[in-house]
Formats: C-alpha cells, sequence, structure tokens
C-alpha cells in the first residue's frame, strides 16, 4: 500500500516538473496579494522585423531573456513581442496586469488558456478611451491564474515612441491604490501649472510685458507635454479623438520646444543682446518645423528621432546663450540659466533611469514634473525680478525728471522776476478795465438769471397746477370709497364673529338661525359685491395717481446734464399728462408716434421743449376769436435716416410771417402783459440747438400753426 502511494507521489512530482521544465521560461512568483509585483524577471523578447507575424507563429520563434530589470527598447520600427511566465501562490485568481508607459501606441495581451489557445485582448491609442476596460491612463490588462497554478502571457508592442515597459501585477484594489497615488501626485502637478498660468497672465495685465503671453503659452505646452507622456491628456482632453492620442506625442512635444525658443528670445531679449545667437533660435525653430513636415510626408520614426536630437542640441545652445548673456550681468538670464540646469537635471536622473542605472520608482517616474514644476517657479520668479528692475529705472527716469523739473522752475523764476516789473505796468492797466468788465458781466448774469427764473416760475406754477388737478381726481376718488367699504368690512366682520362665538354645546340651529337671519338683513351678496366695486374702484384711482406720478418722473428730470438714451414718445406722453387740465372741453390731442428708435439727448431738457411747445398750442387756440366745435392739437413723430423728427401742429390762429421772423428772439411775445415772459421760444431754439438739431415753423394766419424738430440719434459731442 505505502510503496504504491510512494510511487504515485514521484509520479506526480514527475508530471509537475515535466510541466514546469516544458515552459522553458524562467517563472515569475506572485505569493503576496497585498502588494503589487514588480514584472521585472523572467523576460523574454522577440522582434518581429516584419510587423505581420501572429500569435501561432510567435510561440514558435526563440526569444532571448532580457537582463533589464524595466525593459528599455528604445525607438523601434520593429513589432515587439514579450513573454513571460506567472506562477500564482496566492488565493486570489482574478489579477490586473499594468504597463505603466501611456506613450505605447497599441499595446495586446494575450493569457495562454490551453496548449494552442490564446485570450486576447488589444488596447492602444487607436481606440477611443472609453474602450478600455479600465478607465486608467496606463494599459491594465484583466488576467486569470487560478491559486497554485501558472500561465504563460504574450504582450506584442508596436510604437513609434520611445518604448520602455515597467510592469506590474496584482489585485485590483491594490493596482488602482497605487494609480491612484499617481493621480494625486500629477493633480498637485497640474494645480501648479494652472497656478502658475493665471498667476502670470493677471501680471501680465498688469505690467503689459509681452514676455508674460510667450511664459503662459510655454508653461501651458509644457504642462500638455508631461500630461501626454502620462496618459492624461489622452484621457481628459482628447478621449473620442484616436488620431489626436495618437500624434499628441510628437505635436505637443514639438510646439513645446516652439513656445521654449518664442518665450527665449522675448525673455532674454536675445536679438538685441546676442543677434547672432539670436539668428541659432530661429535655425532650431526652422529645425523643428521641417521635423514636422517630414512626419506628415510619412517617414515619422526618423521624424520623432530628428525632434528628440534638436530637443538634447537646442537644450544645451540655450543653456549656452543664457550663461553668455549672464556674464553681461542680467539677472534674467541667471534666473533662467538655474531653472534650465535643474530641468536638464532631473532629464538626466529620467534617461539614467531608463537605462536602469536609476532605481525605477515614484519619485524618479515623476523626476519631469518635478523638474518642470521648479523650472515654472524659477522663470516666474525671474520674471517678478524683471518688473522690480523696471520699477528701479522708472524711479531713476523720475528722479532724472525731478531734478530737470527744480533747473527748470529756477529758470523760470529768474525769468519771472525781469517780466513782472513789465507785467505790473499793464496788469494795473487791465485790472481797472477788467473790474469794469467783471461788473457789466455780473449785471448780465443777474438780469439773465432773472429772466431765467422767471420763465422756470411760469412754467413751474402751470405744471404745479396741472398736477394738482390731475391728482386731485383719482385721490378723491379712493376717499371717497374707504368709509362705505370700512362699513361694508365691519359687516362682515360680524358674521365671522357670530360663526367664532358659536356654542357647539347649545341648540346649533336656533344659533345658525339668527346667522342666517342678520345675513338676510344686511344683504350679504350685496356687501360682497359692493366690496368687489369699491376695491376695483381703489384700484383705478391708484393706477391713475401711479400713472401721473411716473409722468412726473419722467418729466420732472429738467436739472439732468448728462445725455442718455430716451424715448421721446414716453416723454410726449408725460408732457400731455402734466398739462392736460389747461385744455378746454372741445380740445382733442391725436398722436401718431411711429418713431422706434431711443434718441441720446438730455431728458428734462427735452421735455421742457415739448411743454413750452404745447402750452403755447393751447394759448393759440384759446386766442382764436372764431372757435370750431372741434379743436385739435395734433403730436407725430417719425424716423429718417439719422434723425428723428417731432410734428406738434395746433388749430389756433396762426401768425403772420413777420411774427414767424421774430418769435425766437429773447422777449419776444404775443401773449398780453403779465401771461409771459418771452423766453418761451427762446429756450426752446437754445435746447435744441445744444443738441445739434434745428426746428422748423409752418403757419399761416387763421389755419394754425407746426412746429417740426429734428433731432439727431446720437448727440456729437
Amino acid at each position: 500500500m505505502y510503496k504504491k502511494l510512494f510511487c504515485f507521489y514521484f509520479i506526480l512530482l514527475g508530471c509537475v516538473f515535466t510541466a514546469y521544465s516544458s515552459t522553458k521560461d524562467t517563472l515569475l512568483i506572485f505569493n503576496n496579494d497585498k502588494v503589487i509585483l514588480r514584472v521585472d524577471q523572467g523576460l523574454y523578447i522577440f522582434h518581429d522585423q516584419t510587423k505581420s507575424l501572429k500569435i501561432d507563429d510567435v510561440v514558435k520563434k526563440k526569444y532571448h531573456l532580457l537582463k533589464k530589470s524595466i525593459p528599455n527598447l528604445g525607438i523601434t520600427s520593429d513589432k515587439i513581442w514579450i513573454r513571460f511566465t506567472v506562477k500564482n501562490l496566492t488565493k486570489s485568481s482574478q489579477l490586473m496586469l499594468e504597463v505603466a508607459q501611456p506613450s505605447i501606441d497599441s499595446i495586446s495581451l494575450f493569457q495562454e488558456e490551453t496548449r494552442g489557445e490564446f485570450k486576447e485582448t488589444h488596447l492602444g491609442k487607436y481606440k477611443k478611451f472609453k474602450e478600455r476596460p479600465i478607465n486608467d491612463p496606463a494599459y491594465i490588462f484583466p488576467i486569470d491564474i487560478q491559486p497554485n497554478s501558472f500561465k504563460t502571457f504574450y504582450i506584442s508592442i508596436s510604437s513609434t515612441d520611445q518604448i520602455q515597459l515597467p510592469m506590474t501585477l496584482g489585485t485590483l484594489y491594490n493596482v488602482l491604490i497605487t494609480d491612484n497615488n499617481k493621480d494625486i501626485l500629477f493633480g498637485i502637478y497640474a494645480g501648479i501649472i494652472v497656478i502658475m498660468i493665471l498667476y502670470n497672465l493677471f501680471i501680465s495685465f498688469t505690467v503689459k510685458d509681452s514676455s508674460y503671453i510667450y511664459y503662459i503659452i510655454y508653461i501651458l505646452f509644457v504642462g500638455l507635454t508631461q500630461a501626454t507622456f502620462q496618459g492624461y491628456a489622452f484621457k481628459y482632453l482628447w478621449p473620442n479623438s484616436p488620431w489626436m492620442a495618437i500624434n499628441s506625442s510628437f505635436l505637443i512635444p514639438f510646439l513645446s520646444g516652439i513656445t521654449t525658443a518664442e518665450f527665449l528670445k522675448r525673455f532674454l531679449q536675445t536679438k538685441n543682446i546676442t543677434p547672432n545667437l539670436h539668428k541659432g533660435i530661429n535655425l532650431f525653430i526652422l529645425l523643428y518645423v521641417i521635423a514636422l513636415l517630414i512626419s506628415f510626408l510619412g517617414y515619422r520614426l526618423f521624424s520623432i528621432q530628428m525632434l528628440q536630437i534638436l530637443a538634447l542640441l537646442g537644450s544645451i545652445y540655450f543653456l549656452y546663450i543664457a550663461a553668455v548673456i549672464t556674464r553681461m550681468g542680467s539677472r534674467p538670464a541667471l534666473f533662467f540659466l538655474i531653472a534650465y540646469s535643474i530641468f536638464l537635471f532631473c532629464v538626466v536622473i529620467f534617461v539614467l533611469r531608463n537605462f536602469n542605472i536609476v532605481k525605477y520608482n515614484l519619485l524618479t517616474s515623476y523626476i519631469l514634473e518635478i523638474g518642470s514644476a521648479i523650472q515654472i517657479m524659477l522663470l516666474s520668479f525671474a520674471l517678478a525680478d524683471k518688473i522690480n528692475a523696471y520699477r528701479k529705472e522708472k524711479e531713476e527716469s523720475q528722479a532724472n525728471a525731478f531734478r530737470i523739473l527744480i533747473e527748470n522752475e529756477k529758470l523760470v523764476r529768474e525769468q519771472n522776476i525781469m517780466l513782472e516789473t513789465k507785467v505790473k505796468e499793464r496788469t494795473e492797466t487791465l485790472e481797472q478795465t477788467n473790474e469794469n468788465l467783471n461788473q457789466v458781466l455780473i449785471n448780465l448774469k443777474e438780469a439773465q438769471s432773472q429772466l431765467v427764473d422767471a420763465e422756470k416760475m411760469a412754467g413751474l406754477g402751470q405744471l404745479t397746477a396741472g398736477i394738482a388737478h390731475e391728482i386731485n381726481n383719482p385721490i378723491n376718488f379712493v376717499t371717497s370709497n374707504i368709509k362705505p367699504l370700512e362699513l361694508d368690512i365691519n359687516e362682515l366682520d360680524e358674521v365671522i364673529r357670530m360663526y367664532e362665538n358659536l356654542d357647539l354645546n347649545a341648540n346649533l340651529e336656533e344659533q345658525l338661525k339668527d346667522i342666517d337671519t342678520f345675513k338676510k338683513r344686511i344683504d350679504i351678496n350685496f356687501v360682497r359685491n359692493e366690496i368687489t366695486s369699491l376695491l376695483s374702484g381703489i384700484g383705478d384711482g391708484a393706477r391713475r395717481t401711479a400713472e401721473i406720478i411716473r409722468s412726473l418722473k419722467n418729466f420732472s428730470r429738467l436739472d439732468e446734464n448728462d445725455t442718455k438714451p430716451v424715448n421721446l414718445n414716453e416723454g410726449l406722453d408725460s408732457t400731455l399728462v402734466l398739462i392736460k387740465s389747461s385744455f378746454h372741453s372741445n380740445l382733442e390731442t391725436i398722436k401718431d408716434y411711429k418713431s422706434t428708435r431711443l434718441v441720446e439727448c438730455m431728458a428734462g431738457k427735452i421735455n421742457q421743449v415739448f411743454m413750452n411747445l404745447i402750452t403755447n398750442a393751447v394759448y393759440a387756440i384759446k386766442a382764436k376769436p372764431v372757435k370750431n366745435e372741434k379743436e385739435f392739437i395734433t403730436i407725430k413723430t417719425w424716423d429718417e435716416d439719422e434723425f428723428v423728427k417731432i410734428s406738434i401742429k395746433d388749430t389756433g390762429s396762426g401768425m403772420s410771417e413777420e411774427v414767424k421772423q421774430k418769435i425766437f428772439e429773447p422777449f419776444f411775445t404775443t401773449k398780453d402783459i403779465g401771461e409771459g415772459t418771452g423766453l418761451g421760444l427762446s429756450i426752446v431754439f437754445s435746447i435744441i440747438d445744444k443738441h445739434k438739431g434745428h426746428i422748423e415753423v409752418l403757419s399761416e394766419l387763421g389755419e394754425g400753426t407746426e412746429f417740426i424738430i429734428t433731432l439727431p440719434f446720437n448727440t456729437p459731442q
């Protein structure tokens, strides 16, 4: 019995050993599902130069063991195949394989299910981002390895960019936790980029220096470059554009190089300080453009290699320029030299990491972001230092200007002493003359002020009478309704009180009968209807009062000296409301408003024009010897080209040609003594003239008078 078991045990060990030996690969042992396992050993590589072999063909090819812990295959046009075998000694069968190189164009994973059959997963930039099984910038493949078993995997990679394969293996939870830490670090970096852009944008509005605009563009493309390399640009900026995802690894560094060169030229003023070296920068820009054209012609691999060489040589050349200008005593160049040196030091660490000389970890994987963040902040300090330099130059120029001003003042004082004697003699004569002229001017101003005040008082008296008359009617209507409304409300209140005082323990029927008797006595339906009628009357009175107040508010802007867009139709209506009380019973107003545009004018002054003309029209109708059964004042407005026209026409007595020639002269009036100052139409003419308009008079004796005002829509300043 024991011999049989012993033989079976050795046979089983032989089978396992045979199966293990058949893989011929060094096994990668996954024995702790709490940590992330780096896939850095047991990797075998095969170069498919034809780029057309299938998985069935590739498994038969001869692979070579990779001795580097993180494969760095450089830039190649070959299709790369990687083979490795993983043995799972944990209880977790659902694992995740992550390839933390988002710049790869196309990557596929083949899981050997049974001998000769493979489960395929294809990822890459040629697909939309949402098609990935895991929403992550890196390439993450779900794999299935049963506990205490092993499985062989094949990975195919095609890319025109640098091919580096930092791969890790773990559970979904641990992989996502690690990637979340990376997201936080890149979020901090992105925050620094955004803050620097906003800060320098604010400064650019203050100092008006073009260097800030170029620096903002430079920061933007530096940030986009790192976002592209880390895969965040594809995830957040163009997730539905595979074309942009594939070409961004070339276009964004190209734009970053161009903006770096342009910023360098403005920041260090190379055109003025080092004109010969400035030409070299333009040459690099030209070579960058040539590299871009070569890429569009289909030679993408050569174009990328050319771009990387230009980036290396350009960095050295830019450092040389900064060093030369620094020796000339330029502080901005010193800042640039330090910032660029730090960034290039980080680039060197990045390259050493790619060649496995420096250990690959979270710090070295983000060394470029760290370097670029430090570089951006130092260059911001440099730009701020330029502001201090500008301020110092401004202070020096102000000091020189102040010194020159003092010298000029000294010369002026000396010349003034010489001139004072001659001026004094002439001044005495002029003072006497000026004194006489000032007295005359004071007398004229007093007379003018008295006349204008008299005209204003006349208009104010007429306006006050009209307002009092117009407001009195609706106010009386409101007050007359208040007392009956109060009585009706008291009766309703009595009914409510009777309902409130019902005694639920007594005879309800008798109490309700008493209430019904009281309701019939006061005629409750009549009370309700009367309350509605009284409230309606009060509302009408309030609305009429509000309309009068609104018209008064619109009209009363007489002291406004600033022009503003005004609806002249509203001004005419407000004026008519306020002077309506002066109309007699057979006078009818006809309004024909066709103007729709606003006019830039002083609203109060224009309203005064309307009031003077309409009151004159009313007076002309009242003074008519023989009155018609119906008299009319017709008011029209219409637009004509860039002008608005207002016509005020009456059916009054009209005027002769002689009177028509004098109506705009100050103190001329046809009214009886004590009824006018003779300044109304003079003020009208002055106001219209200040608005760059003109007024036309059409009149015949016995036929009435028409005033036509023409105003521009925009009053010239």
